[in-house]
């Protein structure tokens, strides 16, 4: 009897981690479809791929759901000012923008700064972009971060 209660745990335990994983999947690819136009425009200007952009910003903004996305209109993790001040009279490290838009152009300049922009610059190559963006700093824990854009990118079809 103990046998089957342990299989029948185990059996549930994986069915809610393939919701959760579900869920997760239809929040960015909900994201990625409301951040498409957005991303391609800005794609055309700077010369980053549209994919690059929209894959950084569902991981940096947990597919715009994450805190910073939703008060501080952050969606990429840049560090800034802000005005914003918790419950607890902590304030943020994080940048604050007005709207979205402009995270989503703020982290496109920031890229045009960088020295290896000029070299993959309207190359389509994602895979090259998020090595130089990691190589570059952007992220606090390189490789993870590398593995979460790639993630995303793959599960995407980015």
């Amino acid at each position: 009897m103990l046998v089957i209660q342990r299989i029948i745990k185990r059996k549930i335990l994986v069915l809610a981690l393939l919701a959760v994983i579900c869920s997760a999947n239809a929040q960015n690819n909900k994201y990625i479809n409301n951040h498409k136009i957005i991303a391609t425009v800005l794609s055309e200007h700077y010369g980053i791929p549209a994919a690059v952009i929209l894959a950084v910003a569902v991981v940096e903004s947990s597919g715009g759901v994450g805190a910073t996305a939703k008060v501080l209109n952050n969606h990429f993790g840049m560090v800034g000012q802000n005005n914003f001040v918790n419950q607890r009279g902590h304030k943020s490290r994080y940048k604050q923008y007005s709207n979205e838009i402009a995270s989503y152009i703020d982290f496109c300049k920031v890229i045009t700064r960088k020295r290896f922009y000029s070299r993959l610059k309207y190359k389509d190559d994602p895979k090259a972009w998020v090595k130089a963006l990691s190589r570059a700093g952007y992220s606090e824990a390189p490789e993870q971060w590398e593995q979460k854009v790639f993630s995303v990118l793959a599960s995407n079809k980015l």
